[in-house]
Formats: structure tokens, sequence, C-alpha cells
């Protein structure tokens, strides 16, 4: 019986493996909107989200029929928003940061079964920094700072697609968040 069992899970398991089509086509444009969670931007204690990591993304798919059909290349471009605020303990008094993330991204699709779009990528962007004290502070004066740099970042995503334009999406990786949740749209 176990034998027949494991048969059974092999045969299942292959046959949805390699009976798909292709789910990202040469030309396809695709939307990514989400909502991010989990964060390296601002964490420890005295930190609020006051506008949670929120990110959109555009790829055009440029190059599919790789890896016997089953593989793609895109290129698209990204953007990522969050804003924080941080409280002085015992005061009101404190600083608002905000990051806006764009950049270009590179998309490499794996087609693994009908239905389900895999890739990972890689982006190389610029993280837009500002912050500003609020409240009122014993020393007085209004203070602004900036910090802005280039970003590198790899990622790892699926796209589960409900019919032919509409995807439920999940990202992995570092830009806005560690973990990106929504929806993606072919146009």
């Amino acid at each position: 019986m176990k034998i027949k069992s494991l048969f059974f899970a092999a045969f299942l398991t292959f046959g949805l493996l390699s009976a798909n089509a292709q789910v990202v086509e040469k030309g396809d444009k695709i939307l990514n909107l989400g909502i991010g969670f989990g964060t390296a931007l601002y964490s420890g204690s005295g930190y609020n989200s006051s506008v949670p990591p929120v990110s959109g993304s555009l790829e055009v798919v440029v190059k599919d029929d790789l890896f016997d059909g089953k593989g793609a290349v895109g290129v698209g471009g990204y953007l990522g928003y969050a804003a924080y605020k941080w409280k002085y303990s015992g005061y009101d008094y404190g600083w608002k940061y905000s990051n806006i993330i764009i950049g270009p991204r590179g998309y490499l699709h794996y087609n693994l079964m009908d239905k389900l779009d895999t890739y990972a990528g890689i982006m190389l962007g610029y993280n837009i920094v500002s912050s500003n004290s609020y409240g009122s502070y014993a020393y007085g004066g209004n203070y602004s700072a900036s910090s802005s740099g280039v970003i590198f970042s790899g990622f790892v995503g699926a796209r589960y697609y409900f019919n032919d334009k509409v995807a439920a999406m999940a990202e992995l990786g570092s830009g806005i968040a560690y973990l990106n949740l929504g929806v993606a749209l072919k146009l």
C-alpha cells in the first residue's frame, strides 16, 4: 500500500509539473501592487509605522521560450514608499521619517505549474530618505535631515493567476519590506 501511495504522489507531482503552459509570454505587461510586512528600515523601541510599506512595479516580458519553453525574462521599474515616526519616551517630541525607493528591475521566470508564475530578480535602485523633527523639544528649534543612497536588492516571487488578467502576488527580498503581498494585473 505504501508503494502505491508513493507512486501515486510521484505521478501526481510530476504530472502537475510537466503538464503546463507558459504563464507569461513576450509582450506581457504586468503591474504588481503590494503592501509590505517586516522591514529593516526602522525597527526597535519607539518606532511606529505611520504609513505601512506600499509598493508598485511594472514589468514587461521581453523574451520567452527559455528553458524548454518554461522560462522568460522581463524588465521593469519599482516604486516603494513607507513612513515612520519615532517618539522620545515620556515627551511629545520625536522624528518623522519617509523612504521612497525607486529603481529598475530584472526578472527571470520559470514556470513550475499551470497558473503559477515563479520568478527571481535583482534591482539597482535609489533610496530617498528624509526626516523632520516634530513636537516641543526642550532645546527648541526644528531640525531636518536626509540620508539617501544607492541600494542593490534581490528578490524571489510568485503570482497565482485566477484568470488571464488577475493574480495574487507574493515577493520575498529586500526593498521597502522583506515580504510584499498584493495583486498583479496583466495590462
